[in-house]
């Protein structure tokens, strides 16, 4: 079978199936595609101005990584004229978060930007590990998504950033406008759809020291299987192991259901994402769409933070690490001389049709007679008015925000003494002998 040439160059081979629509390109038309679309994103919305001090945050996943690297390289080749800096939120996990930040100081010494590292036990007490172990596996999703986004927002108001940007991509946006549907949580697709949203941020219960903190998602549009084989293809440094808590996560469910749209319909994920922004529109009380100035009336959990949820086959860890299996195998052919055939997914031989039943017959008394037009329960939402925390200043519709009827539900449970237990070798191994010279004698003088 002769090489199948790239669809934009004509001349050289392709390598690459292009999992939005299917595209045949080589490596170097892949790369240049994807950033022009990432740059088009961030100036068809007006992400960034001229001697703006960016956050990026950063995680050490692929998602923040590829961020890093393409805003890096569409900042020179653009001139934005932003200073980028990254953010990290350490939440207490040994063996996960650890690891993954070593990636992230290696990735600040290779892209030269400074990085802060902000802690879970720095800003409320707790790690992660130690919530998981109050509160158990069930529900510990919740802690992490509503203290990382909080946390994200303090690190930025200390630092004077006032814009964080995230690797939020098409996948999570359109997992967590299902999300909300499936929760019948309309209100909140306006914040989940819009590309930028603002949060005024605190450092102290002051309103004078409060920041308002925007946040934007420059890959809001772009795959995750495409943002994996950029990743691959500019060999990035990323930290590609899943969060050891995230396997009860809700949105692992969604995903599930994305992936499998996915596989049929390639353009299912930002169909998905479209309809949400249409959906948005139509919700009472957000005025046609955020227009950039979204505030978060209720405190994000990890449902709305993407990211989150893999395990037991029920969501793309797995299916991801089996992408970048096939993507070194592929490499590995290719240094052999041996010829790789490009094929698309099966799609299914057959699509079920729909066979829709004809109307009800009426019945005789029905005939001739209007029918009765129901009548309307529907209730207009509440409209909510924001406010601050009357405890640590943040945004909040309520007189304390969830983060701190959170960390209160834990610090109630936590024991107010320590008991420790301190073993002096020295001591104890002279009372050890004390007691058996004791016995000895004994013994003798009973012979």
């Amino acid at each position: 079978m002769p090489p199948v040439p790239c669809v934009i160059c004509k001349t050289n081979r392709a390598l690459i199936l292009r999992p939005k629509d299917h595209s045949k390109l080589c490596k170097t038309c892949f790369i240049r595609v994807f950033e022009t679309e990432i740059h088009h994103t961030i100036t068809t919305n007006k992400l960034f101005y001229r001697g703006e001090k960016v956050a990026i945050g950063a995680s050490g996943g692929k998602d923040s990584t590829v961020l890093a690297s393409v805003l890096k390289t569409l900042n020179e080749r653009y001139d934005y004229g932003v200073e980028l800096i990254l953010l990290s939120i350490d939440e207490g996990i040994k063996g996960y978060r650890d690891d993954s930040l070593e990636t992230v100081k290696r990735n600040a010494q290779q892209y030269e930007m400074a990085l802060t590292i902000i802690g879970y036990d720095e800003l409320y007490g707790w790690t992660m590990d130690q919530v998981v172990e109050q509160v158990g596996k069930k529900g510990n999703c919740t802690y992490c998504g509503v203290f990382r986004r909080q946390a994200l927002d303090r690190g930025a108001a200390r630092l004077g950033v006032k814009h964080v940007v995230t690797g939020h991509n098409a996948d999570d946006i359109a997992e967590t406008v299902l999300m909300n549907l499936l929760r019948g949580d309309l209100p909140r697709l306006s914040r989940t759809t819009s590309i930028i949203t603002s949060t005024p941020s605190a450092v102290s219960a002051d309103p004078d020291s409060h920041t308002n903190i925007k946040r934007s998602k420059p890959l809001k549009y772009a795959y995750e299987k495409e943002i994996v084989l950029y990743a691959h293809h500019k060999n990035l440094d990323y930290f590609s192991t899943e969060c050891l808590y995230s396997p009860e996560a809700f949105r692992g469910s969604a995903r599930a259901l994305i992936k499998n749209l996915e596989r049929v319909r390639p353009s299912a994920i930002l169909d998905v994402v479209r309809s949400g922004e249409d959906m948005a529109k139509l919700v009472p009380g957000n005025g046609g769409g955020c227009e950039g100035s979204c505030s978060s009336s209720v405190p994000v959990a990890e449902e709305e933070e993407g990211g989150c949820g893999s395990s037991n086959g029920r969501t793309t860890g797995g299916e991801m690490a089996t992408m970048e299996t096939h993507l070194a195998q592929n490499d590995a052919a290719s240094e052999h001389n041996l010829e790789l055939e490009i094929t698309s997914s099966n799609l299914p031989s057959q699509r079920h049709e729909r066979h829709d039943s004809g109307p009800a017959p009426r019945t005789p008394g029905q005939i001739g007679k209007k029918p009765k037009a129901p009548i309307s329960t529907a209730r207009k939402p509440p409209k909510q008015v924001m406010g601050q925390c009357k405890r640590c200043g943040y945004l909040s519709s309520q007189d304390i925000c969830k983060a701190c009827v959170l960390l209160e539900g834990l610090n109630k449970n936590r024991p107010k003494n320590v008991i420790e237990v301190v073993y002096d070798g020295d001591a104890q191994e002279a009372e050890v002998q004390r007691v058996t010279n004791g016995l000895k004698k004994a013994q003798i003088e009973a012979d």
